[in-house]
């Protein structure tokens, strides 16, 4: 991958200037990332130890737990090791494999939330076919989709933003490769081609948010119907976790991608992007087991189970 220019390494933005504000980011970070992954680690541990929980519903939330740990796990480690060792450089091909890993892991996820849409509203709207519509090898199906859509996504913007002359320098406005950044950095024109692909990603962005807008609002009137206040409160505890979850992925990465150039700087930009980049693999976790009894309960038994080892 050569982008026909002589840049080797990129440097990235730094969060402060000062080593004590460098050391707080470093530990303020390590805290974040450390809970990310012990959240998502309990949840894919609590999940695959407990045979009642092997549904459609949580093998789709062990596949979202593992891009949120390979999301973070792109990022936060460089910015870390960045602030520790007060760095701010990453190679050229480094650059292009953060991308391409964060872009792949952040579709796919996306992709993921609005397959879960749809296992919510079979569970709910047509519970009588859940088992014949969401099979075993249905669901396996549906996760490679998202999974393979993922990594189409992100080879395709990969190769072509790194394949694009570079003329602004090498200076990333951002503490990790992404599209917009990399393309403030080409020559003039030459990003018109990637920006075509950015439409055609955005576009299909938009057709997944109107898949799961089409899929709640048959689900709230079925809930809605529901006699039982116990019946309403445990469908709609397994539908607001996967709710919260789309509303602060989408609302973050909308912020962050079609904000107004006027109110754009290097310190908003920046904390944008560690709200929708770094906030939601470490909240999501504490979403899903928050409102969940069923796996609150199972992660109480395999505490237990550990502590009485």
């Amino acid at each position: 991958m050569s982008n026909g220019s002589s840049i080797t390494q990129f440097l990235l933005l730094a969060f402060a200037d000062t080593r004590q504000l460098q050391l707080l980011h470093f530990w303020l970070f390590l805290g974040i990332y450390l809970a990310a992954l012990l959240g998502n680690g309990l949840i894919i541990t609590t999940i695959a130890c407990n045979h009642r929980l092997h549904t459609p519903m949580y093998f789709f939330l062990i596949n979202l737990s593992v891009l949120d740990l390979g999301s973070i796990s792109t990022t936060v480690p460089k910015a870390m090791a960045n602030s520790l060792w007060d760095t701010r450089d990453i190679s050229f091909y480094g650059c292009a494999a953060e991308f391409f890993w964060f872009l792949f892991l952040v579709v796919a996820e996306y992709c993921l939330l609005t397959v879960m849409a749809y296992d919510r509203y079979v569970a709910i709207c047509h519970p009588l076919h859940y088992g014949t519509l969401l099979g075993s090898r249905a669901c396996v199906h549906m996760a490679a989709a998202a999974w393979g859509s993922g990594f189409l996504n992100a080879l395709l913007h990969t190769a072509n933003t790194f394949s694009i002359p570079l003329c602004q320098g090498n200076a990333v406005g951002q503490f990790f490769c992404e599209i917009p950044q990399i393309l403030k950095l080409s020559c003039s024109d030459a990003y018109l081609r990637e920006v075509g692909l950015v439409v055609v990603s955005a576009c299909l962005a938009f057709g997944c948010f109107v898949f799961i807008v089409v899929s709640y609002l048959p689900i709230f009137r079925a809930v809605l119907r529901i006699p039982s206040e116990q019946g309403r409160h445990k469908a709609f505890s397994t539908c607001l976790p996967h709710l919260a979850v789309v509303s602060l992925f989408v609302s973050t990465g909308m912020f962050a991608y079609l904000k107004p150039p006027s109110i754009s700087s290097p310190s908003l930009d920046l904390v944008v992007a560690v709200l929708y980049s770094v906030v939601p693999p470490a909240v999501n976790p504490l979403i899903y087991s928050m409102r969940n009894q069923q796996l609150k309960d199972a992660l109480r038994k395999l505490i237990k189970r550990f502590s009485t080892a």
